[in-house]
């Protein structure tokens, strides 16, 4: 019999055992620019949509949500043939609580004990910890100075490495880059040369801030009529301005789709969140209307940035085609982090050594920004 105040040792798997929730801090202060969420609220009307039609979905939730949800993934289709120019069909699209949980699913089926995981850092560092908690073997190839990816080099690691499953990120999170097409072509050719149990590598490009790219960078999902084994991910977190609805999806084609249906959960999507996302994508141009503001906010941002010096030095700043970015170079980057900080604004300790991370908010909220920064880094 064990007495009360005896510590309980838990037989908890032994990779887990020193390892923390993976998190940013959540902190109340007047300027929260961390996390990459859209500054705008969604608009009276879209509310009140939103409203209705979860009432709606209240009346029933006495009942299990529909659990292929074919109607949410036609408005996906229609949206993202309206947003990119790309015809799919709703059997094409799969949703879940986040692009999080799409990409555990990727991993669910297509990882696994012995096999790899390859992706390019620095770059999203939740990848990891989906190869941990599928059994899988991660490994990292190396982005350019400037972020951007080599295509030779990224052949090499595939060809090397044999992956089951190869993560791209465009834009890239931290650092906002996107690839060119050419790039993702060239691995999705050295994808389909690998042998996994006699199948070729699934190619996950992660779209998160797609919406958010600059005239003229293309999507990943114009290729996904000529690659079967390329799967473009999105979310509503972030253009959509719903982070709180954890709605993301993917596309690809109907085999690699079908799949994920294998590995997810009973009931995975809630009925709730079904309707709030059908009611956004409803509302697309409203809640998408902010985007092209936020676009020009960031290059100004950037613009301002390359503007400043430290010690003499102009402070780097990489190219973004998010809502975000990465500027730096500082000698004791979690000082100028926490001077922002007490005065008001939290941005994001995050990327390479002495990298910052500022998300885009409003004009208002910039401006706070960069009068805190003026601030603590003395520029």
């Amino acid at each position: 019999m064990t007495t009360p105040n005896r510590a309980l040792r838990l037989p908890i798997r032994p990779e887990l055992a020193d390892e923390v929730p993976y998190g940013a801090p959540q902190l109340d202060v007047p300027v929260l620019l961390n996390v990459n969420e859209n500054p705008y609220a969604p608009a009276p009307e879209v509310v009140a949509s939103i409203a209705e039609a979860v009432a709606e979905a209240a009346s029933g939730l006495n009942r299990y949500p529909d659990r292929d949800f074919l109607g949410l993934r036609s408005d996906l289709a229609a949206y993202l043939g309206a947003e990119s120019g790309v015809s799919l069909a709703a059997e094409q699209l799969w949703a879940a609580n986040g692009s999080n949980e799409v990409m555990l699913h990727v991993l669910q089926a297509f990882a696994g004990p012995g096999r790899t995981v390859v992706s390019f850092a620095p770059t999203y560092s939740m990848y990891p910890e989906y190869a941990r908690d599928t059994h899988s073997r991660y490994i990292v190839g190396r982005r350019e100075t400037d972020f951007t990816l080599d295509p030779a080099h990224a052949v090499e690691v595939v060809r090397a490495e044999q992956p089951s499953v190869i993560i791209l990120t465009s834009p890239n999170n931290p650092t906002g880059t996107a690839l060119p097409l050419a790039t993702v072509r060239a691995v999705l050719d050295a994808a389909l040369e690998v042998d996994v149990d006699g199948a070729p590598a699934v190619v996950v490009v992660d779209e998160a801030y797609a919406e958010f790219r600059r005239a003229g960078v293309p999507s990943a999902l114009e290729l996904l009529a000529e690659y079967p084994n390329l799967a473009v991910s999105r979310t509503m977190s972030k253009a959509f301005a719903l982070a709180g609805a954890r709605l993301g999806y993917l596309a690809a084609r109907t085999a690699i789709v079908d799949a994920l249906r294998v590995v997810r959960l009973p009931y995975h999507l809630s009925a709730v969140t079904q309707a709030v996302a059908r009611a956004a994508l409803a509302h697309a141009p409203s809640l998408l209307g902010k985007v092209a503001e936020l676009r020009e906010e960031r290059d100004a941002t950037v613009a301002w940035l390359r503007e400043q010096t430290v010690d003499g030095r102009p402070l780097d700043v990489a190219e973004s085609d998010s809502n975000f970015v990465l500027f730096g170079t500082f000698p004791d980057r979690h000082a100028v982090w926490q001077g922002l900080l007490d005065r008001g604004v939290l941005i994001r300790e995050t990327g390479p050594e002495g990298w910052l991370r500022v998300s885009i908010g409003t004009r208002e909220e910039m401006t706070a920004f960069k009068d805190a920064l003026v601030e603590v880094a003395g520029l």
